[in-house]
């Protein structure tokens, strides 16, 4: 692996400010051609723009040096503009200066009077490098320069992106507000720089943090509310509207308020009152609320900035969703209306942009300045459809998955590839649910036998409370006088602590596979459609596998890894592992552990995968993988180069030990689910299998974009695959066919899924242990997918 760009001390030191990781190179250099031929070409379009530049723009970068010395970039900037008329076009950033001509003379001195003091401030412009196209500081600048252009189009920044106020939607019945925005960037690709033009949405609350204050209050008694405002209220984002910026809360001082004392930078002191009324004409009708806390970043401390910034809570409103409001179907399907866009309205909406862009005479100028222009249309290139997988059930018997890639249809009436042998099992429930619970086993009984699943009729289990202590108290009981191989509990409601208590008596206690059922689900409308999924999930949780696909290699095990943070450990997350251990992909090991760090995730990563390749010999005649294909999820950008020296490097050190120096082939495979991409094939969703690799991708890596399902509603997004180390001897051609192969092996869903079934499987698992378990689970279900 390389990361192109020469360093931080080639191009000037930029004080304050840490090196950054510019193109990080893992495309093999034996690799001829990273596109493949399998499945159908077609003619696709994405969300990207070409940027057009002139053949005689070079850019020049220059160091600027302040004497006295100036601290303060927002006074650097301002100093420097006074000399704009000298300079010409130019972008600043504080330390490093980026023009499209040479400055005559070199080094430059200019002289500016400092506002504050009235000193006289020598700037020294000098030479720092001329730079190539495509060096990582040209893209830098495109960056720098599409924000300033968003902003003269009269958009708001919000955060760190822009949004058109003048465009909002009210959602009054919810106190809400949607403001729609553009998410750009802007990244050399394989022969263009493109600028990737996403659209967005901001949720903006009318309520603020004071009426969080009172709505606490209400709920909580005495100082309890206290505590329940400072759970609420830290870490969210609030927007101050009377200048527009947004400010994470980090602390609530109780012994402050709006009538307290503060200096200002003069040293004249006076009451935030006084302060908000003089500087923004603003009168603080509460004077008996506490001011709320945002820590300052390092560079805004740098720049002058205090660093406790103290807000006034009736200031501040709120911006995004609470748990509680994500819960809401009514209020998510209200905002949905508006920002779950088709196909065709996101290409006008993006084709809009361009033209107001373009027609901008403030963007044009500022473009024209830097002989520049963006193109009218959306990149257009040629991708490919893969073609369809044959689902394979038992008695030999197999099914296209058919053109959306869902087979729930098939899966109703036919036999199961694998049967797990149910004998014992339980059913604990409330004894007000007594007659649904009955009705629902006849249900679930009916379905499980029309897919050649025999369901025994379960102990049953009544208990007359819906407390966490009953439930558990109920699970010993079952499990010391019975050992059932399954417990299913029907709960009333979605509580998490119940459903967390359940979980950690039987994956951490006592390891006995759950299936917990709401109630409600008990008599729905859609009860088959319910009981067919309980039973493929009972199926799996005992050691059965519903279906399979064809997978031509042998000698294979595919690994997915997920993270998932602790909540209620800060600084500790848990990593999740699941391997494959057999020919056709139906059995799986999996395992869970700590980490609060890098390494001690990339040790606990490479022992894992280690007792996975020893657990498939069980299934293998003795014999190790000979191919090793990891999928890795929750990998951010700049995370890349250590995952690369030190998870890879670990991997590869400890299988071959366990291989004596003979180690296996290896794929790694970084994948990435949120991305701005959007792919279109006329206008529309692309089907599943769509890839595209080529255009959009990036040169400096082996990597391609992969539609792997279909959706009913909105715009459907694909999945990066990144392969940042391959000694697998798969082309690109198998390498794609393979990926899309496994997003159709997660047994939770009769059609597939965003990402390869065993990522898929690694996030479930890592979620249910970063949110319910705290701790490890049993090592005797690791070959069971206990967790779905």
């Amino acid at each position: 692996m390389k990361i192109r760009g020469a360093s931080a001390s080639a191009r000037g030191n930029y004080r304050g400010k840490k090196p950054m990781l510019e193109n990080i190179y893992t495309r093999p250099k034996e690799l001829k051609s990273k596109q493949g031929t399998a499945g159908i070409p077609v003619t696709l379009s994405a969300n990207y723009f070409k940027l057009v530049n002139h053949t005689d723009w070079a850019l020049y970068q220059y160091r600027v040096d302040f004497s006295p010395e100036e601290d303060r970039t927002v006074k650097r900037k301002a100093l420097l503009r006074i000399h704009k008329d000298v300079l010409g076009g130019y972008i600043f950033d504080g330390t490093v200066l980026f023009v499209s001509h040479r400055l005559n003379p070199e080094p430059m001195e200019l002289y500016s009077k400092r506002d504050s003091d009235e000193e006289k401030i020598r700037i020294t412009v000098k030479k720092a490098g001329d730079l190539v196209m495509g060096d990582h500081h040209y893209i830098q600048l495109f960056n720098i320069l599409m924000r300033k252009c968003l902003s003269n189009l009269q958009l708001q920044m919000v955060g760190r992106n822009y949004f058109d106020a003048s465009a909002r939607v009210e959602v009054k019945e919810y106190k809400m507000e949607l403001w729609p925005g553009y998410l750009t960037s802007i990244r050399q690709h394989e022969t263009s720089i493109l600028m990737c033009a996403e659209i967005t949405h901001k949720v903006m609350r009318r309520d603020t943090a004071l009426d969080l204050i009172h709505d606490m209050k209400s709920r909580h008694r005495n100082a309890d509310w206290r505590n329940a405002f400072v759970n609420a209220i830290v870490g969210t984002i609030v927007l101050t509207e009377h200048n527009n910026r947004t400010y994470r809360i980090d602390d609530v001082e109780f012994d402050v308020r709006p009538n307290s004392r503060f200096k200002l930078r003069n040293n004249e002191e006076l009451t935030y009152v006084e302060y908000y009324l003089k500087r923004y004409d603003l009168r603080i009708k509460n004077l008996d609320q506490p001011m709320i806390v945002s820590r300052a970043k390092p560079r805004e401390i740098r720049a002058g900035m205090t660093e406790n910034i103290f807000l006034v809570p009736e200031l501040c409103r709120l911006t995004g969703l609470t748990d509680d409001m994500r819960s809401n179907f009514q209020l998510m399907r209200a905002l949905a209306e508006h920002t779950r866009v088709i196909p065709q309205s996101r290409i006008e909406k993006l084709n809009k942009f361009s033209q107001r862009l373009r027609s901008s005479p403030t963007v044009k100028e500022d473009l024209t300045m830097w002989n520049m222009e963006l193109s009218t249309n959306l990149v257009e290139f040629t991708g490919r459809i893969l073609p369809q997988e044959k689902v394979s059930y038992g008695n030999n018997k197999y099914v296209e998955a058919g053109p959306e890639a869902d087979w729930t249809k098939s899966l109703r009436s036919n036999c199961m590839l694998i049967m797990g042998k149910l004998k014992v099992w339980a059913v604990i429930y409330i004894n007000k649910n007594k007659a649904d619970v009955t009705t629902f086993l006849g249900t679930l009984n009916r379905s499980a036998q029309s897919m050649s699943f025999s369901i025994p009729q379960p102990h049953m289990k009544e208990i007359f409370d819906e407390r966490c202590g009953t439930y558990v108290e109920a699970l010993d009981e079952v499990i010391s006088h019975m050992s059932p191989q399954l417990i299913m509990c029907i709960v009333p409601n979605n509580r998490s602590d119940r459903y967390a208590a359940i979980k950690k008596k039987c994956c951490v206690d006592r390891a006995v596979p759950t299936q917990v059922v709401l109630a409600k689900n008990l008599n729905s409308k859609g009860i088959m459609s319910i009981a067919t999924k309980i039973a493929v999930q009972i199926n799996c949780k005992i050691g059965g596998t519903p279906w399979t696909v064809a997978v031509p290699l042998s000698g294979l095990m595919v690994v997915g890894y997920d993270v998932c943070h602790d909540t209620t450990n800060k600084g500790r997350s848990f990593g999740a592992m699941v391997a494959s251990l057999n020919r056709n992909l139906s059995r799986y090991y999996s395992s869970a552990t700590p980490h609060t760090s890098g390494e001690e995730l990339s040790n606990d990563l490479s022992i894992n995968i280690v007792k996975a390749a020893m657990k498939y010999r069980k299934y293998n005649d003795n014999a190790l993988p000979s191919c090793i294909v990891i999928y890795r999820d929750g990998v951010g950008e700049g995370q890349i180069p250590f995952v690369y020296n030190h998870e890879v490097r670990l991997i590869k050190d400890k299988l071959a030990d366990l291989y004596n120096g003979k180690p296996p082939k290896l794929a790694f495979i970084v994948v990435t689910k949120r991305l701005n991409t959007r792919i279109f094939h006329l206008n529309k969703n692309p089907p599943p299998g769509t890839v595209a690799d080529d255009c959009i991708t990036s040169p400096d890596k082996y990597d391609f974009f992969l539609v792997s399902q279909s959706v009913r509603q909105g715009t459907v997004s694909p999945t990066s695959y990144n392969i940042i180390d391959d000694s697998s001897g798969l082309d690109p051609d198998k390498m794609q066919r393979l990926t899309y192969k496994m997003t159709h092996l997660y047994f939770n869903w009769s059609g597939t899924v965003r990402v390869p079934a065993q990522c898929q499987y690694a996030h479930k698992l890592a979620f249910l242990v970063g949110q319910s378990l705290h701790k490890s689970p049993d090592t005797s279900l690791e070959e069971l997918l206990y967790f779905l």
